[in-house]
């Protein structure tokens, strides 16, 4: 299964977290985890999954299969996306 990264704009955490929704991969787990530093409350934690959140505020992050290597490629959605 494809996870279709050419299809959409990478720079929309929405439209990332949508991809990665509709292809059932959400809950994949990273091959390599990320620690973030949340955008909204500042505290860091350790991203493990395709999508995930920030478990202090809610703020969803997601990243597609593709571009999972590079932990700028991670983008946010919304709190509780």
């Amino acid at each position: 299964m494809s996870c279709g990264c050419g299809s959409i704009d990478k720079n929309d955490g929405k439209n990332v977290v949508d991809l990665i929704r509709s292809k059932g991969k959400d809950n994949f787990p990273l091959r390599n985890f990320h620690d973030i530093e949340c955008v909204n409350c500042k505290e860091t934690f350790t991203m493990k999954t395709h999508v995930d959140k920030c478990p202090t505020c809610n703020m969803v992050y997601g990243v597609t299969p593709c571009s999972s290597h590079d932990k700028n490629n991670i983008k946010t959605a919304d709190i509780n996306y």
